[in-house]
C-alpha cells in the first residue's frame, strides 16, 4: 500500500489541476511557477503575487456574462468593477486596469488613489467609479471634487437618506446617484437587516420626495445590493436578488433615468483542491431572473454591474513558509512550527476561521501524517488545524532533528497557503506593528516585463526590527 502524500492527494482529488502541478523533480508548481526556485532565491517566509492570474479572472467573468447575454438575448451592458478594498496595492489595481475595468471605492482615501491613477494616465475621466460605504464629510467632499473636476461616471451610492444633502451642497454640476438597498441578513447573523443601505420599503417614497423632479441636477441611475454570504445557489440569495429586481421594475416605471443594477461581489474562489462551483450556471440564472422580471413588468432590462474583489485578486497570491520545528505534545497531536505567524500574515484564519488551500512544496513522496501547524507568536490561537474539505491537516512526515529538516533530505519541509491575495494585508496592517513583533515576510511579484517575458522581483524586504522600533518611538 502506498502511503505517500502524492498518493493521498491523487486518491482524494483530481490532480494535477489548472493551477497546481508537480515538476519532474517532485516540487509543487503554482500556475507553472517554480516555487522551489523562488525559495532558493529569496528564502522564507515569502509572499508571492502572480499578476497574470488577475487578468485571467477578469477575462473569465466578462466571457461568462457575454455568453449569458447572447444565450438569453439580454439587451443590456455588463460592467466589471474591482473593489479596491480587497487589495489597494498599485501593482494589483494597475494590473486589473489593463483589462478595461471600472473601480469601486469604500472610503475617503480611495479617492486619493483615483487621483493618482489619473495623474499616471492609468485611467480616464469616463471610467465608472462606484462609491460605496457609510460616508463622512472627508469622503463626500472628495467625491464632490472628483465630479466637479470632470469625472463623468462617478456614482455615489447613497447609504442613507441624509447623504444626498451633502452632494446637493457641494457638487456644482449634474451628477449620477445610486442607492444601496439594505439586505436582510441570513439567519446565522445576530441581526436581521444589514447596517448598510436604505430600507427597501423606504426607497420609493425617498425617490419621490427627494430625487424626482431634480433630473437637471442629479439622476438616480443605479440600485445596489450586496450579500455577505456571496453569490450562492440557495433560496436566500435568489430571494434577496429578486427583491432588488422587483424594486428596480417598480422604480423604472416612474424613474426613466434608472438603468443599472449592481449585484456587488461574492463569486467564491478555490480554497480546496475539491472546490466545485458552476460559475456559468450562476451567471445564466442571474441574467434569466432579471430578464424574466423585467419582461413581466414591461420595463427595459438594466445594465449589470459587479464588484468582484476576492474573485479578482484572491487566487493570485500564495504565502510560503518553512517548517522549522516539530513538537509532539501528546499521543494525538504533532505540531509543525512555521517560521512566521498565522495571526500576522493570514489573519482571516484567526479572525473568521477562513480555510485556505494548503499544500506542501516538497517531500510529496514521503509518508503523510496528521499535524497541527503552529505559528511563532505566544498566542494560543496562532494555529491552523483543518482544511475546507476535511477537519484535519495532513502533510508529509519529517524526521525530528530539532530544526524541521529531514536528515535523509537536508532541506526543510516547505508549505504553501494558496489563493491568499484578498484582504490579508489590509486586515493585518501592512508594514505596521505585528503581534509579538513578528515581521511581515518578504514579498515577491511575478509578472510580465515590457517584452512579454515572465520575471520575478522583490517588492518588499522582510520587515526589519528598526522599522518597528521607529514606529514604537525607540528610534
Amino acid at each position: 500500500m502506498n502511503n505517500s502524500y502524492t498518493s493521498l492527494v491523487k486518491q482524494t482529488f483530481h490532480f494535477p489541476q489548472e493551477d497546481f502541478n508537480l515538476s519532474d523533480d517532485g516540487y509543487l508548481e503554482f500556475n507553472g511557477i517554480d516555487i522551489k526556485k523562488l525559495i532558493d532565491k529569496y528564502g522564507t517566509p515569502l509572499k508571492l503575487s502572480y499578476l497574470p492570474k488577475i487578468g485571467n479572472q477578469i477575462k473569465k467573468a466578462k466571457q461568462m456574462f457575454a455568453t449569458a447575454f447572447k444565450k438569453h438575448k439580454y439587451d443590456g451592458n455588463y460592467n466589471y468593477c474591482y473593489c479596491t478594498k480587497s487589495s489597494h496595492f498599485s501593482f494589483v489595481v494597475e494590473e486589473a486596469l489593463k483589462h478595461n475595468i471600472n473601480l469601486e471605492t469604500s472610503y475617503a482615501y480611495d479617492i486619493e488613489i483615483i487621483n493618482q491613477l489619473y495623474k499616471k494616465k492609468k485611467i480616464s475621466k469616463d471610467i465608472f467609479i462606484i462609491c460605496n460605504g457609510f460616508k463622512q464629510k472627508s469622503y463626500t467632499t472628495r467625491i464632490a471634487r472628483l465630479i466637479n473636476s470632470g469625472f463623468s461616471n462617478v456614482i455615489p451610492v447613497l447609504d442613507n437618506k441624509e447623504e444626498l444633502q451633502m452632494y446637493k451642497r457641494s457638487v456644482k454640476q449634474p451628477f449620477k446617484l445610486g442607492i444601496r438597498v439594505a439586505a436582510e441578513e441570513e439567519p446565522t447573523f445576530p441581526f436581521y437587516t444589514s447596517r448598510l443601505g436604505i430600507r427597501a420599503r423606504d426607497i420609493l417614497e425617498f425617490y419621490v420626495d427627494e430625487i424626482e423632479g431634480n433630473e437637471n441636477k442629479f439622476q438616480l441611475k443605479m440600485l445596489h445590493i450586496f450579500l455577505n454570504k456571496g453569490i450562492k445557489d440557495d433560496i436566500y440569495y435568489w430571494s434577496e436578488l429578486n427583491k432588488i429586481i422587483n424594486l428596480y421594475c417598480q422604480l423604472k416605471k416612474i424613474c426613466p433615468e434608472l438603468d443599472s443594477i449592481n449585484i456587488g461581489g461574492g463569486f467564491p474562489i478555490k480554497h480546496s483542491l475539491g472546490f466545485e462551483y458552476d460559475y456559468q450556471f450562476m451567471v445564466n440564472e442571474i441574467v434569466v431572473n432579471i430578464k424574466k422580471a423585467c419582461k413581466k413588468a414591461k420595463v427595459p432590462v438594466p445594465n449589470i454591474f459587479t464588484e468582484f474583489g476576492s474573485y479578482t485578486v484572491g487566487e493570485s497570491m500564495a504565502h510560503i513558509y518553512s517548517v522549522v520545528g516539530q513538537k509532539v505534545q501528546n499521543d494525538r497531536e504533532r505540531w509543525y512550527m512555521i517560521d512566521s505567524s498565522f495571526i500576522t500574515t493570514l489573519p482571516d484564519t484567526w479572525g473568521i476561521g477562513e480555510k485556505f488551500l494548503l499544500l506542501p512544496i516538497n517531500k510529496w513522496e514521503n509518508e503523510y501524517q496528521r499535524v497541527v501547524l503552529g505559528g511563532m507568536t505566544c498566542d494560543s490561537h496562532d494555529y491552523y488545524d483543518s482544511e475546507e474539505h476535511i477537519n484535519e491537516v495532513f502533510l508529509p512526515k519529517i524526521e525530528n532533528d530539532g530544526n524541521g529538516s529531514d536528515p535523509a533530505n537536508k532541506e526543510p519541509l516547505y508549505v504553501g497557503f494558496f489563493h491568499t491575495g484578498a484582504y490579508q494585508d489590509q486586515i493585518s496592517g501592512y508594514g505596521g506593528i505585528k503581534h509579538c513583533l513578528i515581521p511581515s515576510p518578504k514579498h515577491v511579484i511575478v509578472g510580465y516585463d515590457k517584452n512579454g517575458k515572465l520575471v520575478d522581483w522583490l517588492y518588499a524586504k522582510q520587515q526589519s526590527a528598526q522599522s518597528m522600533l521607529k514606529i514604537l518611538g525607540y528610534l
